[in-house]
C-alpha cells in the first residue's frame, strides 16, 4: 500500500528523491481512487527497486495539487529528478500503469 505524503513532506520525499516517484493525487470520496489503490499497491511491489509510490490527499493538501495543475482525482504524476515528467488522469489497470512507468524510467 502506497504511503501518504503531505505538503510538508513533499519536497523531501518527492522532489529531492533520487529514484523516480509516482504520486497519486486522490480524495477519500473518489470511487475511482479507491479502485486504483490496489493497482498502485501491485505497481509498488513489482517496481520497488525502481520507483517509489506515494498518495497525496487533495482534500488536505490541495495547494500541492494546484501547483501541478491537478483538476480531477485520481491524477498520477511521475516525478524524476525533482521534475514532473508525465501525468495520467483517471483510473487505469495494472498493465497500463506498468507501461506508463516503463516509458518514463
Amino acid at each position: 500500500m502506497a504511503a501518504r505524503v503531505t505538503a510538508n513532506e513533499f519536497e523531501e520525499k518527492v522532489l529531492k528523491e533520487s529514484k523516480p516517484v509516482v504520486v497519486d493525487f486522490y480524495s477519500d470520496s473518489c470511487i475511482a481512487c479507491k479502485k486504483l489503490s490496489p493497482v498502485l499497491g501491485d505497481l509498488e511491489d513489482n517496481y520497488e527497486d525502481k520507483v517509489l509510490v506515494y498518495k497525496l490527499n487533495t482534500g488536505f493538501d490541495g495547494e500541492v495539487a494546484a501547483d501541478y495543475g491537478v483538476m480531477s482525482n485520481p491524477t498520477l504524476i511521475l516525478f524524476k529528478d525533482g521534475e514532473a515528467v508525465d501525468k495520467k488522469v483517471g483510473a487505469a489497470n495494472y498493465d497500463d500503469l506498468a507501461a506508463w512507468v516503463e516509458k518514463n524510467l
